[in-house]
């Protein structure tokens, strides 16, 4: 996803089909972030145990291996940072590793706290600010591109907790979900996930981007209102909140989510080229 993000980002910002810098940065973030992902799955085994077993199990078969796969990978994007010989990229490759750092490993390990999406944001922002300082493009618009995806991945990061939930309250976490309560912790999110919309509009007329990104965007509110929807029963049930069932709809919308997420930023890339 944040591979799409950064190939946009660069076609957005050279205004016009540039492959070998959209390439080239889109691979120094697949590097940095994925290297910052394995570094989380490493410090996350235990918790994952109960979210998500599968990749627990992965993890821990590892071993080792997977701390030394993650070193790889942020190296691998620090040494193509140098490459460009542009400080500012070089500086945001650090930033972002510093947060990815802060966000995993014990004992400030920021995912388990209520900061989690404003380290999240760095997730999204960081690519677009790469991509600004190579191409030596900052305006208002670039500003706005790095707030939406910024913002985007800090939601993400909310419907990732409703996935988690349990693991996170077994653990002590104090995620948002788990400060407000499920429930409460839920529509705080939809709400979130709303807000999202005008934001994207806005980028969308900043960059005068093409129809499909507008009927995209819509498609995506209906399906997410229609599964609300449907399940208006467990969100508005009045006296005591079946836990479970909020517990199955949180993970089946972070799910939800991840799609939503996926098809808008390849719908961003794709419009951004036509």
């Amino acid at each position: 996803m944040l591979f799409m993000i950064t190939v946009g980002a660069t076609f957005l910002t050279h205004r016009s089909v540039a492959w070998f810098p959209a390439v080239f940065l889109g691979s120094i973030v697949f590097c940095l972030w994925s290297g910052l992902d394995a570094l989380n799955n490493v410090f996350d085994a235990d918790l994952d145990a109960i979210s998500d077993p599968s990749r627990a199990r992965y993890t821990k078969s590892l071993g080792k291996s997977g701390l030394f796969i993650a070193i790889i990978l942020v190296t691998l994007s620090s040494s193509l940072g140098i490459m460009t010989m542009v400080p500012l990229v070089i500086v945001f490759i650090l930033l972002g590793i510093f947060f990815g750092i802060l966000y995993s490993v014990p004992p400030i390990r920021l995912r388990q706290t209520v900061f989690k999406p404003v380290v999240n944001f760095t997730v999204g922002a960081v690519p677009v600010l790469i991509v600004a300082s190579f191409s030596s493009t900052f305006s208002v618009s670039i500003a706005f591109l790095a707030l939406l995806i910024g913002v985007t991945t800090s939601v993400n990061s909310l419907w990732e907790d409703l996935g988690d939930y349990t693991s996170d309250f077994s653990s002590g976490a104090r995620t948002i979900p788990i400060i407000l309560g499920l429930k409460r912790g839920l529509f705080f999110t939809v709400i979130a996930g709303y807000c999202l919309i005008p934001l994207m509009v806005f980028v969308g007329i900043v960059f005068q981007l093409h129809i499909i990104y507008y009927f995209i965007i819509l498609l995506a509110t209906v399906f997410i209102s229609l599964r609300l929807y449907r399940n208006r029963v467990i969100l508005f049930k009045k006296g005591k909140a079946d836990t479970q069932k909020l517990l199955k709809l949180g993970d089946v919308l972070a799910k939800d989510f991840v799609i939503v997420a996926l098809i808008q930023t390849t719908s961003l890339m794709v419009s951004s080229v036509i």
